[in-house]
C-alpha cells in the first residue's frame, strides 16, 4: 500500500503523505504548528468577549461601574446574603 494520499500541502504545494496529512512531511506540519503557537494565525475581529448585539457585556460593564452584579435578584439585598 502506497503511503501517499491524494491532496497538496497547504505549506509547500507537494503532494501530501498520509502520515502527516493534510502535509508533506513533519516539517511542514511543525512549520504550521509553530505558527499557531507564535501567534502568527489570528481570527480578525474585535472584543471576543463581547456578545453580537453587545447587550450582555453592556450590561456587566454598567453594573461592573455601579458595584453590582447584573444577576443579582432584586429584593434579595439584606437578607444575609442566602440566595
Amino acid at each position: 500500500m502506497a503511503s501517499k494520499a491524494s491532496g497538496i500541502c497547504p505549506e509547500c504545494g507537494e503532494t501530501t503523505v498520509k502520515r502527516y496529512r493534510p502535509f508533506c512531511s513533519k516539517r511542514c506540519a511543525d512549520l504550521d504548528l509553530s505558527r499557531w503557537l507564535t501567534g502568527s494565525y489570528a481570527i480578525a475581529g474585535g472584543n471576543a468577549d463581547a456578545d453580537e448585539d453587545g447587550d450582555e457585556a453592556d450590561a456587566f460593564e454598567l453594573a461592573r461601574r455601579q458595584g453590582t452584579r447584573s444577576d443579582d435578584n432584586a429584593g434579595d439585598e439584606g437578607q444575609g446574603g442566602f440566595h
